[in-house]
């Protein structure tokens, strides 16, 4: 039987400490690594894909939960089940971070959610980080019977039975969802304490978050804005658990231009530049506290795979060079900054 192992810390995780470092900034990438029109990609060559940004460094792999087709979002992610879809891709790697972006609490029962965390989590070594979130698509609310009025409550109580079945033997709990009196044992259990992430807000307040997940994962915004986000989120944790290290992260669309020296120009929650922006923002945000950054190749002109090289053998090395030095290239230069301006959350 696999034990609770009730001294395991998020930091030991492998998944996490992949991600994760105090003062560093790493990339991953969301699923589907791949540049295309509409709403539905092509999922060709995801795996190989997949080994390439491992070998290159890349720190993890994003999946998205898109249970239905809505045309009005205009992107099914990686189409297939995230759970699913996990399975398959930790068969196909060994070494990098697995993590959602973010599974709907609201439209899942929490076992099914943990049970499925904790098998990924067990099958892969234990490279899971678990991002959660409430919801954003009113469409699929009903069509799961239930009330979208209710996504913020049933995230919170979700969140805590999730974390209560997968930290405990034979719980005893109540929820909406059900009820566990000592009689029996959701298991798998993950390899150590699986991180949780909450994305956006999920209709909580920021000091519930800090207080009850491992990180945030929120949206693109300009350098100074995302550090005032930075800074409230780093005092929230602070007063919640003086002391503790709870990561923050992002998410961001690139067009990587053929030209390395093109200046930015904005796109849909990012921007289109030549690799040299792209790292100078990209140290930029390491400087102001982000801790990792979620790549979205969908809006590219070139394959992303040449991106996904160039990325990995350029900017990843000089960024890594400069975990500990001074801002690569000098701050912001003024035609960045109307970009600092563009880039706010469009949620």
């Amino acid at each position: 039987m696999l034990k609770v192992n009730s001294m395991a810390t998020v930091d030991e995780a492998p998944g996490f400490s992949r991600m994760f470092r105090v003062g560093c900034l790493t990339l991953g990438v969301f699923f589907p690594i791949e540049a295309y029109m509409g709403d539905e990609a092509s999922m060709h060559d995801q795996e190989r894909l997949a080994q390439r940004a491992q070998a290159l460094g890349y720190a993890a792999l994003w999946v998205r939960d898109v249970p239905l087709r809505d045309p009005s979002f205009g992107d099914l992610g990686q189409i297939y089940d995230p759970w699913v879809y996990l399975g398959w891709i930790a068969a196909h790697t060994q070494t990098i971070a697995l993590a959602t972006g973010s599974i709907v609490l609201p439209l899942r029962h929490p076992l099914h959610v943990a049970k499925a965390a904790a098998s990924v989590d067990r099958l892969s070594g234990g490279r899971l980080v678990l991002g959660v979130a409430s919801g954003d698509r009113p469409v699929e609310f009903p069509a799961f019977g239930v009330d979208i009025e209710r996504r913020a409550a049933l995230f919170r109580e979700y969140f805590e039975v999730i974390r209560r079945v997968l930290e405990r033997e034979y719980p005893t709990l109540t929820s909406t969802a059900g009820v566990l009196a000592a009689n029996a044992d959701l298991v798998p259990k993950p390899v150590g304490r699986l991180p949780m992430l909450v994305t956006g807000n999920s209709g909580q307040p920021l000091p519930w978050i800090a207080g009850h997940a491992d990180g945030w994962i929120t949206y693109p915004r300009g350098i100074d804005r995302q550090a005032e986000t930075v800074a409230r989120w780093r005092g929230e944790v602070h007063t919640a658990k003086p002391g503790a290290f709870k990561p923050f992260v992002q998410s961001l669309y690139v067009d990587l231009a053929d030209d390395p020296h093109l200046p930015p120009t904005p796109i849909h929650l990012g921007f289109k530049a030549g690799r040299h922006f792209l790292l100078r923002f990209l140290d930029s945000l390491r400087v102001v506290g982000v801790n990792h950054v979620i790549l979205n190749l969908k809006y590219g002109a070139r394959p992303a795979s040449e991106v996904l090289e160039e990325i990995g053998t350029e900017v990843l090395p000089a960024l890594a060079d400069a975990q500990s030095d001074k801002p690569v290239g000098g701050e912001l230069e003024p035609s960045d900054a109307e970009v600092n301006e563009t880039l706010a959350p469009q949620h």
